[in-house]
């Protein structure tokens, strides 16, 4: 039976409006859906970041309310009122030559070990990488060992080892009687072996871990070009490596630029009349030694927006190329 043309025309135009119906119907179950699935990994870190803002968001809210106040001995037993003093603290924190002159310490020190154990932990990952596999293990657990150990025990052992009298590298070296605390460039330079000594394993075991991703293919074609070793590495690993060696460079600057355990304990509390004192080091002698802690406090804070600031600037310079973090 032949149907007319009115009424195939109703039947085409019935078949638009369904299928306009179904359109504009079918965007709303797969955006509810899209909504409930991005809010499904914030339901599984909701208990890690309760439990992370207690630790964290409270102590901080703490250290920048007294450095606020006038908080000394005197208020801690209780014999004279806190005050608020506003950015007083701050005024003379900024006001002390001394601070500026830690600060600045603080910052060559830090970029010193910072560059010092990315260079050391890139360069045993790519030996890891060329040797065989017991050489490797060994290489792997020797590492493992040194950032397993304690800092304390770590810088004991680094303060025996260059020890003017019984230590067996100045007789190594035939420097004697040498003393590598006396000095302060000295001092810092051994502090700095030990940082590096405890923090390149992380380094090493990250990135090589991002070289065994990396597939093999591409280093067997850039080898078949000609590449060096170095030119591998700087045109071919490192564009993508980039995202892991931003970790690890943020992680190295967050922990050499707070280091404590290794100065107190390798220069007795800073050095000789305070030559070896970092940002850390000088809040725990203002706090804790001087009762100063509004004052510690006031040095907290500032530690903790100068690492803030350097990790963003980072980050934005590196989205700005196109990196997405």
């Amino acid at each position: 039976m032949m149907r007319s043309p009115s009424s195939s025309g109703v039947v085409e135009r019935r078949r638009v409006r369904v299928g306009r119906g179904l359109s504009r119907s079918s965007p709303r179950p797969y955006g509810r859906s899209r909504g409930r699935s991005q809010k499904v990994p914030w339901l599984y870190l909701a208990p890690a970041l309760v439990l992370l803002g207690g630790l964290l968001v409270y102590p901080i809210y703490q250290l920048g309310l007294i450095s606020f106040f006038e908080y000394t001995q005197a208020q801690v037993s209780g014999g004279e009122p806190t005050t608020f003093q506003g950015f007083g603290n701050y005024a003379e924190l900024f006001s002390d030559s001394q601070f500026w002159q830690v600060l600045l310490a603080t910052v060559v020190f830090a970029a010193a070990c910072v560059v010092s154990t990315l260079a050391v932990g890139c360069a045993l990952a790519v030996l890891l990488t060329r040797v065989r596999a017991v050489p490797r293990l060994a290489l792997m657990l020797a590492a493992l060992g040194a950032w397993a150990t304690p800092a304390i025990t770590g810088s004991t052992v680094w303060l025996f080892l260059f020890d003017p009298d019984f230590g067996p590298l100045n007789r190594l070296l035939g420097l004697g009687d040498y003393s590598w605390t006396y000095g302060r460039l000295s001092a810092f330079f051994l502090v700095l072996l030990e940082v590096v000594w405890c923090s390149f394993p992380f380094v090493m075991v990250t990135v090589y871990a991002g070289i065994r991703a990396v597939p093999a293919e591409v280093l067997e074609a850039a080898a078949l070009d000609g590449a060096s070793q170095w030119r591998i590495w700087r045109s071919v690993l490192t564009p993508m490596l980039r995202p892991i060696l931003v970790v690890v460079t943020i992680q190295s600057v967050i922990w050499d630029f707070k280091v404590f355990t290794q100065i107190y304990v390798m220069t007795n509390g800073g050095g000789i009349a305070g030559q070896n004192l970092v940002l850390n080091v000088y809040a725990y002698q203002k706090a804790f030694a001087s009762s100063q802690y509004s004052l510690g406090s006031a040095i907290g804070v500032v530690m903790l927006l100068i690492l803030l600031a350097v990790t963003l600037v980072y980050l934005r310079l590196l989205r700005r190329q196109g990196e997405e973090i």
